[in-house]
């Protein structure tokens, strides 16, 4: 190593200021040489100075029975949020959160182990170690506890983070919670900006077979008018289970399969798990013996354990050649068609027996930037690194267009690399209401694009429920139903009224869908969320710290749920003008299942025509709906890009802010300013005034 080699290894975790408003801290008693390089961090970040002495939160850092402590005091009536994916309220506050990825088990009433959670899980399939606090006057810090090992976070007297290895601590002090997420986001990284296909919305099943039933699914979606652009496959497609294979019966010509689904308007996503299993003469598992792709215990013996497949061994995603080995495989699979990839059980999850996790003290070899370690060091972004093979593996196949990548399990900084949603839910009232808070979680945690499976993936639901899921899940992010093998989950499963609720659902957010691809621009380049909790609103409104029924949709439209309120206590809204509307013409005082939506004062946002598809969306007229102030001002912005490709990245889009004035019956409306080089094919937008 060179002199210097060492300065710049010496300084990726030497403690100082980072940037205006950001700081590292380490223990006194560790030399932040030793410490593992951040892979939460999208580069580097050395010290640039010092740590001003009037610095308000400085974590204590101490060891207790072995373990390394932080604690911070935040100060009297600090809320807690973050902590990535967690089940349960939005506000954080007195919970116990373990960082570890892990597909979690709970025991039912009969005491048989289900493989879902529920507000006790203490972890899911995600690692986020993250808090975003946000004090009583409306400012707001973030800590982020820069460690891959398995974290405890303690919110309940301060902030308590312990952890078995040393660790540096981050913290991100600004004067409001959405500054703090965008120098979370100048630290790791934005999301990628998505196809715009992604947007719409997506039908799954585990699974969808044979390749008939996925033909026949979506012929009902456009013989039935139901909006929809993805159909999704899951495992059943492979010849018994194999990763990278093909069932030759029920899959005969996935190719043939894809090619059906697009000239009917859809995108396919196909899924793909780690596990390779353990079988001679499969080719995959032989090209991961011979190149050494498998993670193996101390002794050297390769690590197996049971799967769908059966008995599987592991690849190792530390290491640069396994990486670009399992890109080379799904660069061969994705010339089959595929418009997307969903790679599940990537915490990674053995199947058997129930609960079952990878031993610790298995060795990655690592490469490049990743030291050599443990399973304990590296099993947290295990997922995440699958997720930028897979990534990569899109890029390379199609230079020309924009991957999308859904990951089951991800870290901090996963954004970079993929989607997410919120795991196996269960079809029940509980896990409805939890979507909203699971998602706008994971926003505060970097995440911009999740939602959950609607419907609830175990178990069925009753067609009340189908509708209120929805009608509610229309409006996150991440628009996807999916169920696992207990009955039929499409949008006329369950008779013609839900089935016409449902059809009013998609509509309204396709209609919404130029809003929604703008607020997506907005998350990639800012790192603000899509789906953002109400205290966005007002900061310092105390009285809105908790709402977790009611979200926001950008800075400017708020969505009010029909999901049940066990406590019966009205819904926490901020103070100002805010006019509710419609958006298919309904009464503007939508009743349940349907959200209530509002938009507010001095706001203006972009709709366009309830059509079938993404693509018939965006070929069509735009619509700005404004709310008007009391000075008959109001302003807004609409981007426009080419839908896929990377030409935005050139200067080919555009990003318009409209602001329109009201006199009297007459509007006027004007661009105030162009952003990008790209023309517009709305040169003369019709205003729809509130």
């Amino acid at each position: 190593m060179t002199a210097s080699d060492s300065r710049t290894h010496a300084s990726h975790q030497e403690p100082g200021l980072l940037a205006p408003g950001i700081a590292r801290f380490t223990p006194d008693e560790v030399d932040p040489a030793s410490l593992p390089r951040s892979l939460a961090f999208e580069r580097p970040w050395p010290r640039c100075g010092p740590v001003p002495a009037d610095w308000a939160v400085v974590p204590t850092f101490t060891q207790v029975s072995g373990a390394w402590q932080a604690l911070i005091d935040p100060g009297d009536g600090t809320s807690f949020y973050g902590t990535g994916e967690v089940a349960g309220p939005l506000l954080r506050n007195g919970f116990v959160t373990e960082v570890w990825a892990k597909q979690p088990f709970r025991i039912d009433e009969d005491g048989t182990p289900v493989a879902n959670y529920d507000e006790r899980s203490p972890s899911l399939y995600q690692a986020h170690p993250w808090i975003l606090a946000v004090r009583s006057d409306g400012s707001a810090f973030g800590v982020l506890a820069d460690t891959t090992y398995r974290l405890r976070i303690d919110l309940r007297a301060g902030i308590e983070l312990r952890c078995e290895s040393p660790f540096p601590v981050v913290v991100i002090d600004a004067q409001s919670p959405q500054s703090v997420l965008r120098r979370l986001a100048a630290l790791c990284g934005t999301m990628p900006l998505p196809p715009r296909w992604t947007l719409g919305y997506h039908q799954c099943r585990f699974s969808y077979y044979p390749d008939a039933r996925v033909r026949e699914i979506a012929d009902g979606f456009r013989e039935r008018r139901i909006p929809c652009d993805g159909i999704w496959i899951d495992i059943h497609y492979m010849d018994a289970y194999k990763v990278f294979t093909f069932d030759s019966e029920g899959f005969p010509d996935p190719s043939a399969t894809n090619d059906y689904l697009h000239r009917r308007g859809f995108r396919s996503v196909w899924i793909l798990d780690p596990a390779v299993k353990v079988e001679d003469g499969y080719s995959v598992y032989e090209e991961g013996v011979a190149g050494g792709h498998f993670l193996r215990d101390a002794q050297g013996v390769e690590h197996r354990q049971w799967t769908w497949p059966g008995e599987a061994a592991f690849p190792d995603f530390t290491r640069p050649e396994t990486r670009r080995w399992w890109s080379e495989l799904t660069v061969e699979f994705l010339r089959h068609g595929m418009d997307g990839i969903w790679v599940d059980l990537n915490e990674p999850s053995p199947i058997l027996p129930h609960g079952a996790e990878l031993p610790e003290n298995l060795q990655h070899l690592g490469g490049e930037e990743i030291a050599p370690g443990s399973h304990g060091q590296y099993h947290n972004v295990y997922g995440m690194l699958m997720s930028k093979s897979t990534f990569d593996a899109m890029l390379a196949c199609r230079p020309d267009r924009r991957p999308f990548v859904l990951t089951r399990s991800s870290y901090l900084g996963g954004q970079r690399y993929a989607a997410t949603w919120t795991g196996d839910n269960v079809s029940n009232w509980e896990h409805l209401e939890w979507s909203v808070p699971m998602v706008l979680n994971l926003g505060l945690s970097g995440q911009p694009n999740s939602g959950p499976d609607i419907g609830g993936f175990a178990g069925t639901p009753t067609p009340e429920l189908f509708a209120h899921w929805i009608a509610v899940g229309s409006f996150l992010p991440f628009c996807r139903t999916h169920n696992a093998l207990h009955g039929n989950q499409e949008p006329w499963s369950f008779g013609a009224e839900v089935e016409e609720i449902a059809r009013t659902a998609l509509l309204r957010r396709y209609r919404l869908l130029p809003y929604l691809y703008t607020l997506f621009h907005e998350a990639a380049t800012t790192g603000l969320p899509v789906a953002r909790p109400l205290f966005f609103a007002d900061p310092c409104d105390l009285g809105l710290r908790a709402e977790q029924r009611a979200f926001l949709l950008g800075a400017d439209l708020r969505v009010e749920p029909a999901v049940r309120d066990p406590l019966d206590t009205p819904l926490a809204r901020p103070q100002g003008v805010w006019r509710p509307f419609a958006l298919l013409g309904e009464d503007p005082e939508q009743p349940a299942p349907h959200p209530r939506l509002s938009l507010r004062a001095g706001s203006m946002i972009p709709l366009g025509p309830a059509a079938q598809t993404v693509d018939e969306v965006f070929d069509g007229s735009i619509t700005l709906l404004a709310s008007f102030d009391e000075d008959g001002r109001a302003t807004g912005r609409l981007y426009e890009d080419a839908g896929d490709g990377f030409g935005y990245c050139e200067g080919d889009y555009r990003l318009t802010t409209y602001e329109a004035r009201r006199r009297g019956a007459q509007i006027a409306l004007r661009v105030v300013q162009v952003e990008g080089s790209r023309g517009t094919r709305h040169p003369h937008p019709k205003v729809l005034a509130l």
